[in-house]
């Protein structure tokens, strides 16, 4: 199923979409900075972007971390990027109270995977004609996420997709079963791999979670082997100093290296 975001980006089209860029909006800077950077290896590579920052992390492990700049602000942020480097975005959203606002500037309304059950949210996402992309719960089992997709349609709405990012094993761990890319494929909607999430290790460095990104290309190749219609990393110029996600996070050079093997590895797959 093809899912059109705008009239540049179409999802599921043959043509790898990549959903990336810095966890958190911590400043208009970096978003800009990471932003520019993307949208041009992006054309480069020849894959469509779509640009990823958070206003408000609001399921951090500690009370006590950054969140990020909020709602309002980070939506007059968001809207920048998109004004100045011409891409379609993608936010979170938590409340029912976020969809009308964040739906004026976000072209993807996006459900964080705690959330993924959450009723009254996937159907105001749905209602306001947007895309939808969930993300799968890491307590979720794939075909179980049959039901939130349902739940965005209900409301009128058939513009979604679903995102894999790592179930849990044990604690402080997350492992990825392949299988669910392959499962959530036959709900005729389009397939995200998050392949910077899944690295994550939830809770894991006590007040933080903390991540193993040299884990990030080799699951990134074999979600795209398996089969997806796109890919999502979360990437910083500094991610060792990123306020949220930095562990998991990548480089730019890391990003430019894995969306090109991606690619590659999408493009055969399309041809067997």
């Amino acid at each position: 199923m093809q899912l059109k975001i705008n009239d540049n980006v179409i999802v599921g089209n043959g043509k790898l979409t990549v959903l990336a860029g810095p966890c958190m909006a911590e400043s208009l800077e970096i978003c800009m900075e990471t932003g520019r950077y993307l949208k041009r290896i992006c054309s480069e590579l020849g894959v469509n972007y779509v640009f990823k920052a958070s206003y408000d992390k609001a399921n951090r492990s500690s009370g006590n971390t950054e969140r990020g700049p909020g709602r309002m602000a980070g939506l007059v942020m968001l809207q920048e990027v998109k004004n100045e480097l011409n891409v379609p975005i993608v936010t979170d959203i938590h409340e029912v109270a976020d969809v009308h606002d964040t739906a004026q500037v976000a072209d993807i309304l996006q459900i964080p995977a705690f959330l993924c059950r959450q009723t009254d949210l996937l159907h105001a996402a749905g209602a306001s004609g947007r895309a939808v992309n969930i993300k799968k719960g890491q307590f979720m089992a794939p075909e179980d996420m049959q039901g939130a997709i349902e739940k965005v349609l209900a409301a009128g709405n058939n513009r979604v997709m679903v995102t894999e990012r790592g179930t849990t094993f044990g604690y402080h761990n997350l492992v990825v079963d392949m299988r669910s890319l392959a499962i959530m494929k036959k709900f005729g909607v389009p397939v995200v791999f998050d392949a910077t999430h899944s690295v994550q290790l939830p809770g894991g460095n006590g007040s933080c979670s903390g991540g193993q990104r040299e884990f990030v290309a080799p699951l990134a190749r074999a979600a795209a082997a398996v089969g997806l219609d796109a890919l999502f990393i979360e990437v910083h110029p500094n991610p060792d100093k990123a306020l949220s996600d930095g562990p998991n996070s990548l480089s730019f050079e890391q990003a430019y290296q894995v969306i090109k093997e991606v690619k590659a590895i999408y493009e055969y797959v399309g041809t067997l």
